[in-house]
């Protein structure tokens, strides 16, 4: 999956927890995708972040920093 789909699904997945507040929000996205996607989409959504993370939704960015701290290997791994 190429990085503009795995960046806009996160965000979207970031613009249904927008409205929570913010702790709630990065805990929900960061349980979302750690649930629903895939290892494969969770290194490519790190790989992503690590080369700068263009296009990422500031509490996007926050889930997968506080979900890769959680899963540094797969983090790592990309």
């Amino acid at each position: 999956m190429n990085d503009n789909r795995l960046v806009s699904m996160a965000n979207q997945i970031a613009d249904f927890f927008q409205s929570y507040p913010e702790s709630e929000a990065i805990e929900g996205i960061a349980v979302h995708i750690e649930k629903f996607w895939d290892p494969r989409m969770r290194r490519g959504i790190y790989a992503h972040l690590n080369a700068g993370g263009a296009d990422l939704k500031p509490l996007t960015r926050k889930a997968l920093q506080k979900l890769a701290a959680k899963q540094p290997d797969l983090a790592k791994s990309a």
